[in-house]
């Protein structure tokens, strides 16, 4: 039987995140675990004429091949992010069944897997700053996921399509409604040159000078809620320490915290001093990798939980993040990586963020005075 819900997403995604029209090339990806996902998106993107293709990922064979093959095996570009990447849609699905399959992979041999990836993930990062492709990543509810986050299927489902504002008569109504409030925010802070950004163990200044900050409700993510922006490569400057664990490929890591000077992270320690030697791993996955590709400012309040999924948690109203590596095309942003690892502190206590010396979010919430 559908699940009603679904097919509302569905929907959502197909006329509202992605607009499809006819004759649009548009490629579904998801895990096995979530092949009722694909179904239902290429159901709704047929109805729109779409050429539709579909690719399903199967992450205990990419295990295998990363546990027990050659270099020459597993090392090697990923034909379907690359196929995606070069459609004019493409929607996709996280959702497992095992989180944990990849936690005990090799770093180097993960890192060489990335790296084989760097061209895909170029022609990704360009097409989608030109507009030339849509993309929007969801969440399909699995077991997995569900007991990750600490609840069961059910409540999981109940959470996810609730953070997607899928139970009310008209989604996409609530998500425009969003869209002008965080566009204010947006205005206020295009043009202005330099973030302060202050909380527990950290202080730190983020250049945003010439950047543009993008406004996020639904199109990309979703659910969504949040704006961002790419810092100058060379402009961030201080300490910052990660309150939420930071998560890579079932690994967990505890309040990641980074030194920076110009730009570069110097030093990188996390509080589970036993996952030290991974956490570095991905840090030095390349040099732009040493470097941030975001900074950002969850808007989502109905997002009010921790999950160990990153598409919900950036998003948690009260919270801000930064991801190093690849920068946004879109923002301006010029900084390369074959990785793009967004961490997430809490604001709502001791949290202050200053625009050009002006304090326009504290504890969690904006300023409206800040507005004038």
């Amino acid at each position: 039987m559908k699940d009603e819900r679904l097919e509302k997403l569905a929907e959502v995604l197909v006329s509202y995140s992605t607009k499809v029209k006819k004759g649009d090339k548009v490629a579904i990806s998801a895990e096995d675990g979530a092949l009722p996902f694909i179904k239902a998106v290429a159901r709704a993107a047929v109805k729109k004429g779409a050429l539709v293709e579909y690719y399903v990922d199967m992450p205990e064979v990419d295990a295998e091949l990363l546990r027990n093959g050659t270099q020459e095996q597993y090392a090697r570009e990923n034909i379907r992010f690359g196929a995606c990447a070069k459609s004019d849609v493409w929607l996709s699905a996280w959702g497992s069944e095992n989180i944990k399959v990849m936690q005990s992979i090799d770093g180097d041999r993960l890192k060489q897997r990335r790296l084989a990836n760097r061209e895909n993930r170029r022609i990704y990062s360009e097409r989608m700053g030109s507009g030339e492709l849509r993309w929007c990543g969801t969440q399909f509810p699995t077991n997995g996921d569900a007991q990750n986050a600490g609840m069961s299927l059910e409540e999981y489902e109940d959470f996810v399509y609730a953070a997607g504002y899928l139970y009310e008569k008209d989604p996409v109504a609530k998500w425009e409604e969003l869209a002008v409030w965080q566009e204010k925010w947006v205005r206020y802070l295009d043009g202005k040159k330099e973030l302060h950004i202050l909380s527990k163990d950290t202080d730190i200044r983020v250049n945003v000078t010439g950047r543009k900050w993008v406004n996020c409700c639904g199109q990309d993510n979703f659910p969504d809620g949040e704006i961002f922006t790419s810092p100058v490569e060379d402009g961030v400057n201080g300490v910052i320490t990660f309150s939420y664990p930071a998560i890579m490929n079932g690994n967990e890591f505890e309040e990641v915290r980074l030194t920076v000077e110009a730009g570069r992270i110097t030093e990188a320690v996390c509080k589970n001093k036993e996952k030290q030697e991974i956490l570095l791993s991905y840090i030095d996955t390349d040099e732009g990798s040493r470097r941030f590709g975001e900074v950002a400012i969850g808007t989502n309040y109905g997002i009010t939980r921790h999950t160990k999924n990153i598409l919900f948690d950036e998003k948690i109203g009260g919270s801000m993040h930064m991801a190093i590596g690849e920068a946004f095309r879109e923002a301006g942003g010029k900084n390369e990586s074959a990785i793009h690892w967004d961490m997430i502190n809490d604001m709502t206590r001791e949290g202050r963020i200053y625009a050009d010396g002006e304090l326009f979010y504290e504890n969690g919430k904006f300023r409206e005075e800040a507005l004038g």
